[in-house]
């Protein structure tokens, strides 16, 4: 993983949503609390906190133009970046220009894990949001995700833990995926295959996991279920359909262009050109707005004293 500074301090006020069922807090840099990896578990917890699948941090240190984010899995470890989630800042960087903030508008540029992505706002209809996310481009094979190349075979496959061969795809996006070609995604296989793959000892800092087959007639170009690293199953990603829709190019599943992506909790589209630019498209919805308790705020703060301190 990259040599991540101190974690920020963040306010109470949070902004929820989601994209098609994995959810994300936004907040801004603050004075309240502080997102250790103990705090961002406590938040992100969904009967002791607030709930969700991550936390993004909106720092106060802009240069020009650019929203400068950081991003926690639920976990409490800090990561490169989130389809889902920068799609979810950007509908609550659109909620604050519908309230009068002088925020710019659309497309916004936001430096996120040491690489800049644009998002843009399509529309609105309600609490639901058309958001994009133009997410570079992707890169593939072992030395993409930091994999020894010496565990995969000469056919592309990875030992999986039953001692099953897994045609995998290593895919890049910013962050590190392993998708696996299958005939038929299923639960049962989820379960093992993907916290297998996840802290394979073969990774340098883990992968995000997908297992990926060709849709059916009339519907979408892939179907996926995802493993996500430091998070677990989500019904939803938007880095992992870029992965799957990259692999899906490159294995000559389907040709370049958009690609829809079919996972449980919905479908998402990826356009991804021959040269593998990626541009990640699809709803995001309101949930809530809200803070964080004084009560809440200062049991945190009572964690984080030295033992003896008062």
């Amino acid at each position: 993983m990259p040599d991540w500074p101190p974690p920020p301090r963040a306010s109470a006020a949070f902004y929820k949503a989601h994209g098609l069922g994995n959810d994300y807090l936004v907040f801004e840099e603050g004075d309240a609390w502080l997102a250790s990896p103990s705090s961002v578990r406590r938040v992100c917890d969904r009967h002791a906190g607030v709930g969700s699948d991550g936390v993004v941090v909106l720092l106060a240190d802009r240069s020009g133009e650019v929203f400068r984010l950081r991003m926690f899995n639920p976990d409490g470890s800090e990561f490169e970046r989130s389809g889902n989630g920068l799609r979810i800042f950007a509908s609550y960087i659109a909620r604050l220009a519908r309230a009068g903030a002088r925020v710019g508008s659309p497309p916004y540029t936001v430096e996120v894990g040491g690489s800049h992505v644009t998002l843009n706002v399509h529309g609105e209809s309600g609490p639901v949001h058309d958001v994009s996310a133009d997410m570079g481009r992707a890169r593939t094979g072992p030395d993409a995700v930091g994999l020894d190349p010496a565990a995969l075979d000469a056919e592309g496959c990875m030992v999986g833990p039953r001692g099953e061969r897994l045609r995998v795809v290593p895919v890049s996006v910013g962050n590190p995926h392993l998708v696996v070609l299958v005939d038929d995604p299923s639960e049962e296989a989820l379960a093992e295959i993907g916290p297998f793959l996840a802290t394979h000892p073969a990774l340098a800092a883990g992968a995000n996991v997908q297992l990926a087959a060709p849709g059916g007639a009339g519907g979408p170009e892939c179907r996926a279920l995802i493993w996500e690293r430091g998070v677990g199953r989500t019904s939803a990603s938007g880095t992992s359909s870029c992965a799957v829709a990259v692999a899906a190019v490159t294995s000559g599943i389907t040709a370049p262009g958009r690609v829809t992506v079919g996972m449980p909790g919905g479908e998402l589209t990826v356009d991804v050109s021959p040269d593998l630019d990626v541009v990640l498209r699809g709803p995001v919805e309101e949930v809530c707005t809200g803070a964080l308790t004084e009560a809440w705020l200062a049991r945190e703060a009572a964690s984080h004293r030295p033992p003896g301190r008062a």
